[in-house]
């Protein structure tokens, strides 16, 4: 028991801790986390209690983004509540796929996040759109697919949801990153809800995960403040080693029998 204890709330700290110093993509590390270190035994429940660490570590993140007044508060609450009957839908599809197989997607998964986090971002230069027809039809859409990619995957989205904010309503990228966390938490919320339906969220262990997760993240901020100008060069690692346990997730998958 207490090396479980230890473990969890080591793996969580782990999150919270990349995800203060790199910003999104962080949670990415949840399931495999929770799988090959913590030793969940089925990756359903991997994932359903990833999601509920996910929401948790996400309205952490949003209070602060909030204070600072990066939040659009109408397109946050809008792009939530559509991606989340997306998250319930993508989840059940989730929970219907076996086991193994839904590792390896997800494994293929982590390959397109570290290969996106390699590229160097580009700052935004979208000028704000006016809110007509075509604007809300973009952003239902945009919300709908990373509503339905979250709750699939059991992960945040957030590397979906802020390049989609963006695309629909041209906010700044410092807005769409404070408004995507709302979104990320209600998905995580959604997703969390739907394998708690169907016995897949270990709630111990996500208080414990969680825990870790809020220490590591106030880590994480206090190292990437005095980091700040090796910005890029953390992203790249932190992008290398996404994709080396993507490699690890898929290896075992392939490995194992199905029906795990």
């Amino acid at each position: 028991m207490t090396g479980t204890l230890f473990s969890a709330v080591g793996s969580g700290s782990l999150v919270g801790f990349t995800l203060g110093l790199v910003g999104g993509g962080g949670s990415i590390l949840a399931t495999p986390l929770l799988l090959y270190v913590v030793g969940v035994a089925q990756p359903h429940i991997a994932i359903g209690t990833g999601a509920l660490a996910v929401a948790a570590n996400a309205l952490a993140n949003f209070g602060g983004h909030a204070l600072k007044g990066h939040v659009w508060w109408r397109c946050a609450v809008v792009f939530a509540g559509l991606g989340s009957v997306g998250a319930l839908a993508g989840s059940t599809l989730g929970k219907s796929i076996d086991g193994t197989h839904l590792l390896f997607f997800f494994g293929l998964l982590m390959l397109v996040v570290g290969a996106l986090m390699v590229r160097p971002r580009r700052r935004s230069s979208t000028a704000g759109r006016p809110v007509d027809a075509k604007m809300c039809a973009t952003t239902a859409a945009v919300a709908a697919v990373a509503g339905a990619a979250s709750g699939f995957f059991g992960i945040g989205g957030g590397f979906l949801i802020v390049p989609g904010l963006i695309l629909a309503t041209g906010m700044p990228t410092i807005n769409a990153i404070g408004t995507s966390l709302l979104a990320v938490a209600a998905f995580g919320l959604a997703t969390a809800f739907n394998y708690a339906l169907s016995g897949m969220v270990d709630w111990q262990l996500a208080a414990e995960f969680i825990g870790g997760g809020i220490g590591g993240g106030l880590i994480g901020m206090f190292v990437a403040t005095r980091l700040a100008s090796y910005k890029n060069m953390l992203n790249r690692i932190f992008a290398v080693l996404v994709i080396v346990v993507a490699g690890y997730v898929l290896h075992r998958s392939v490995g194992q029998p199905e029906g795990g």
